[in-house]
């Protein structure tokens, strides 16, 4: 951590350049004797990074940014803001610190908050950030988490884990005992420690997998920021035995879209051909797997099982999702499909559908855009259709 790029002229300095061009920055080399292009340049990357996704950091002067890798893959302030209305207490710690973003709402929660994190630099700058922040309950360490409740004689009322993805692992499907800390390996001593344990998890991860790993689960959330799922978070109770309540938000700008389900509900309604309304419901709930409980809760029909799209008669005013006024229906086929497409553009999507979106649009020559809606998906017949849709207004 160089302390010097707190000082007046770096700052302003760095404060100039939010929007400059960093390649043609970096090539005019630095002003400061002290401060390298290469750190001036990350402090302008990872603060403009922080503009949306951490608001109060952005906002508040002198705060040190670590690598830009650091702050895409910390919490955003929303689902930090989020998971620290799950849990509250005297104690908690946070065994993977990281950049503290959640570290710093849970402290709002909780009496004592612990921050360890394995890497010192992080660790220095997350310090110096609490202290600008006026913060004043958090214990920073760098240490390694789980070595450090090894070694501590006190029983918190949470613990809370954000374990990362291992290098070595490729591929999009890995489990939770590929990440580091090997959360499964260690549960048994994280339950001596504490009776909660809330578990960060990357949306990556297969929900019905990550179950088999774990026990005592009370609660998983489904966290979506703009329809666009961030988390999986996993409360644990020691001994709990009840059934696991599934929970889905969609963060939006002004508002926030949830659903919630018990987990293994097997009733399911009939699947039937679109009228009137079409639903698509929102990414949280597309991850959750809560299919048939959508159906069950907003009285509307699936069109196939596996199409994940929904219609009714009258319409449902706050289902959890894009809602539609279904205009046309057609049955599809490639060469008459053209005919009865007139328009010039519109918004396609997808859903239990042979072909991609791009394959659609070089097929039917529709260009992106516009107030037409077309969804390419499969009907309760096994038979491809198009549905004609406009858009409901949130």
């Amino acid at each position: 951590m160089n302390t010097t790029i707190l000082h007046k002229e770096p700052q302003e300095f760095i404060d100039k350049n939010l929007n400059s061009d960093i390649t043609k920055l970096i090539l005019k080399g630095s002003p400061f004797d002290t401060i390298s292009i290469q750190e001036l340049s990350n402090q302008i990357i990872s603060k403009q990074k922080s503009k949306t996704k951490l608001p109060t950091w952005f906002a508040k002067k002198n705060i040190y940014y670590p690598d830009k890798i650091s702050i895409e893959q910390t919490s955003s302030e929303a689902t930090a803001i989020y998971k620290s209305g799950l849990v509250s207490g005297k104690s908690l710690i946070d065994i993977t610190g990281g950049f503290g973003i959640d570290t710093f709402y849970f402290s709002k929660k909780f009496e004592q908050v612990i921050h360890a994190e394995i890497n010192e630099n992080i660790s220095e700058i997350v310090s110096h950030n609490y202290k600008q922040l006026e913060v004043n309950n958090i214990k920073t360490i760098a240490v390694n988490g789980l070595d450090y409740l090894k070694k501590s004689t006190q029983k918190f009322d949470c613990i809370y884990v954000d374990p990362s993805r291992r290098d070595e692992i490729k591929g999009k499907v890995f489990l939770l005992k590929d990440c580091l800390p090997n959360v499964p390996e260690n549960l048994d001593f994280l339950f001596e420690k504490s009776d909660t344990i809330l578990i960060k998890n990357s949306p990556m991860l297969d929900i019905t997998a990550t179950l088999n790993e774990l026990k005592f689960v009370k609660e998983i959330h489904v966290i979506a920021v703009n329809n666009e799922v961030k988390e999986l978070l996993f409360l644990l109770k020691k001994e709990s035995n009840q059934i696991i309540e599934i929970k889905t938000v969609n963060l939006l700008k002004y508002n926030k879209q949830s659903f919630n389900f018990y987990l293994n509900n097997k009733i399911k309604k009939e699947c039937l051909p679109p009228i009137n309304f079409l639903y698509e419901p929102n990414a949280s709930i597309l991850k959750s797997g809560g299919f048939n409980e959508v159906s069950n809760s907003y009285d509307v029909h699936k069109l196939h099982k596996h199409s994940h799209l929904y219609s009714s008669e009258k319409i449902i005013s706050d289902f959890p999702g894009r809602t539609f006024k279904i205009i046309e229906v057609y049955p599809y086929n490639k060469k008459k499909i053209k005919k009865v497409l007139t328009m010039l553009k519109a918004n396609i999507t997808t859903r239990n559908f042979p072909k991609s979106v791009a394959q659609i649009r070089t097929e039917t020559k529709l260009k992106d855009g516009g107030d037409t809606y077309l969804f390419f998906t499969t009907n309760s017949d096994n038979e491809l259709i198009v549905i004609q849709c406009s858009k409901i207004l949130e």
